[in-house]
């Protein structure tokens, strides 16, 4: 019989044919992660190891369904980032890890689920990796996506089991691999079957220690990151120094790295959007709801054929409606598209895209829709248009059936008010692409019922999305915030800035690309529609400059067009030198720091949405920013942006910009957080 050791966190089994079997099962819960306690529990169980002659080999591995070992509790990180005592941490992680990799019997992982950071680091330890076939299975080095670097050997095994220029991939990607992709890049030895996978283990222990490989040295293939000090520039540092360093070298300067890391705000802020994420997936409500099988699009252009993809491919029945067959057509096309470039970029098989596709049907003809559960409205940002839709829907749909639009900045209480039961109507905001954004903002028209705004939220989790909850006013929350931010940098550019100049400023800080690009992105058109709405609400903060004017009427419409701020010739694009006509040379703003100015428009229209509790608390204002537009990740969000740069600092430079442009003026809740001394975060 087995000799059977059974700690709080770890399993030992000693079998008869004396190879030690290590089973993480972390009770009480779906995932293994490394605590301080789960690193203790390892340590003492690799005490019996070594002292146990009578071992042939080791194997760890974990009882859970779908988790192999998540890597560290982050948890801990954030608060040991803060208290100095996570180099105390990470060192002993290493000296465990070490511990197992000096082991003089081989040893094995046998992975099943996901597998990611300190996770994938013991098994680096580890001589040989065996992984399941299983979808669940997916291994990687996410730390740099989180402001830190692999420190539990990560940056020093990994360049010498798959070559340095490999390792810099997968370190500073911080991607998640299949077992398949894993098994390509040498990231495993072997993929078999889950029911397989001890036997497979075994078997690779009879192979004796893993013979030292010979070292792939750098080509320098890897682009230097812009950035000395972020994660991303200190882990290429690492691995591509690794060659001349001792591996006790190499970890020291593992350690150093994490040790700073952990220290920026930007790493921090990071590792609370791991947070943030995990809550708007999860949410709060104890509501339980029948999963969506059957939903209705009406509208077929680039938003609504977007939802009706995404819905199909999550298993959803969908009938796309639009009275436009040319537009319907296209938006087939479209869909089409989005499902080609999936299975190509081996994100879906063929198979699975061929069953995506078939769960759409689609018609110029109304409809039986009492059966759907959800309507999801796509027409044109017309008011008028949406109002005869909702009318229309009213009829049409049953008794229990959710009418939802995807307006972006339109009343939704507007259109509840055509129908003959307003509280089974919300807005269900997506975002374009549907098919990478993952943010939907939830709106909450007057007469919306808990029940319908718990339902929607429900929904919205069930295909994938992340939905924030927001009150029924003009541009919600993303539209509201970032367009004072997009009409003052085209109002700097018909000033006389250079475009070059603040496109490059605002990515250089972090955005995904410049407001000018974005405006671009979402087209002339659509920009002054959603600004005009704006302006009606909020006045002249949101007034479009002239120059907008004069390219929509001059057909000057962004990408859609082939040209806007520039030109688009297939993959390359330039400034569009024919703006110059439009614009006023002399009188640039150089007054402030250009990505500060546009910021503080951000950081007041954020801020007025908790002061009218648009959205209930800060984390909801700036992670909606940050899903929604791509804000600089790092940076935290608009708000915990402006409490780290100061907030009396942001009123001081607000009050001399409101001097000559009362846009600028900072709202009441800016001014009393910097004369109280207090915070939208309470830490």
């Amino acid at each position: 019989m087995p000799a059977v050791a059974t700690r709080s966190m770890i399993r030992r089994e000693i079998g008869d044919d004396r190879v030690c079997l290590l089973t993480f099962d972390r009770p009480e819960s779906g995932a293994n992660i490394f605590d301080a306690a789960t690193m203790s529990e390892l340590s003492e169980h690799v005490d019996v190891i070594e002292g146990d002659q009578s071992l042939r080999g080791l194997i760890i591995t974990s009882a859970k369904k779908s988790i192999f070992i998540a890597g560290a509790d982050l948890k801990t990180l954030l608060k040991q980032a803060g208290t100095g005592e996570l180099g105390v941490f990470i060192a002993e992680g290493q000296r465990v890890f070490n511990r197992i990799a000096a082991l003089k019997i081989p040893s094995v992982a046998a992975i099943h689920g996901a597998c990611a950071g300190g996770g994938y680091e013991v098994t680096l330890a580890s001589d040989w990796r065996v992984a399941s076939d299983d979808p669940a299975t997916r291994i990687g080095l996410p730390e740099t996506t989180l402001g830190l670097i692999p420190a539990w050997g990560g940056s020093t095994r990994l360049p010498r089991l798959i070559g340095e220029d490999n390792a810099a991939e997968v370190i500073l990607k911080g991607k998640l691999y299949s077992a398949s992709e894993a098994l390509k890049i040498g990231l495993v030895d072997e993929v078999v079957t889950r029911e397989k996978l001890l036997d497979a283990a075994r078997r690779l222990i009879g192979k004796g220690r893993r013979p030292p490989a010979k070292i792939s040295r750098s080509k320098g293939k890897t682009p230097v990151p812009s950035d000395p000090k972020s994660a991303r520039a200190r882990a290429l540092g690492i691995i591509t120094t690794r060659g001349t360093n001792a591996i006790d070298e190499s970890l020291k300067l593992e350690l150093d790295a994490i040790v700073d890391l952990g220290k920026t705000e930007s790493t921090q802020n990071l590792i609370r959007n791991f947070f943030l994420a995990e809550k708007y997936k999860k949410g709060t409500s104890k509501a339980q709801f029948e999963k969506v099988a059957h939903a209705a699009v009406i509208g077929a252009g680039v938003m609504g054929s977007g939802i009706a993809q995404w819905l199909s491919a999550r298993g959803v029945t969908v009938i796309l409606r639009d009275v436009n067959r040319e537009l319907l057509d296209r938006g087939l096309v479209n869909i089409e598209k989005t499902y080609a470039d999936a299975v190509k970029r081996g994100l879906v098989a063929e198979e699975k895209a061929k069953q995506g596709r078939a769960r759409i049907v689609a018609s110029t003809a109304p409809m039986e829709l009492r059966d759907v559960q959800f309507v999801i409205e796509a027409a044109s940002e017309k008011i008028d248009i949406k109002k005869e839709i909702f009318r229309e829907l009213s009829m049409q749909a049953g008794p229990k059936t959710i009418i939802a639009t995807n307006t972006s900045a339109l009343p939704v209480s507007e259109l509840a008010d055509c129908t003959v039961s307003p509280d089974r109507v919300i807005g269900l905001h997506f975002f374009n692409p549907v098919s990478r954004m993952k943010l939907v903002e939830v709106v909450v028209a007057k007469e919306t019922s808990d029940e319908t705004k718990e339902h929607a939220l429900a929904f919205v989790r069930q295909i994938g999305k992340l939905p924030i909850v927001v009150r029924d006013a003009p541009g919600f929350l993303v539209n509201r915030v970032l367009f004072p931010y997009l009409l003052e940098a085209a109002e700097l550019f018909e000033s006389g800035v250079e475009l070059d100049r603040i496109d490059e400023k605002l990515a250089k800080w972090g955005m995904p690309m410049g407001p000018l690009r974005l405006i671009d992105e979402i087209g002339l058109d659509v920009t002054l529609d959603i600004a005009a709405t704006l302006e009606k609400a909020y006045g002249r903060r949101d007034r479009a400059p002239e120059i907008l004017q004069r390219m929509r009427e001059s057909k000057l419409l962004g990408r859609k067009s082939d040209a806007g701020f520039y030109k688009y010739e297939g993959k390359q694009q330039s400034p569009n030198e024919s703006l110059v006509q439009w614009r006023r040379a002399g009188s640039a703003r150089n007054d402030v720091d250009l990505a500060n100015r546009l910021m503080f428009l951000m950081i007041n229209e954020a801020a007025r949405c908790i002061e009218e509790e648009v959205v209930e608390a800060p984390e909801d204002a700036d992670y909606g920013m940050i899903l929604g537009t791509g804000f600089a990740p790092h940076r935290g969000g608009p708000l915990r942006f402006a409490e780290h740069f100061g907030l009396k600092k942001v009123i001081d430079e607000m009050n001399r910009l409101a001097q000559s442009d009362d846009r600028f003026e900072p709202c009441e809740i800016l001014k009393k957080h910097a004369r109280d001394g207090t915070k939208f975060y309470e830490s």
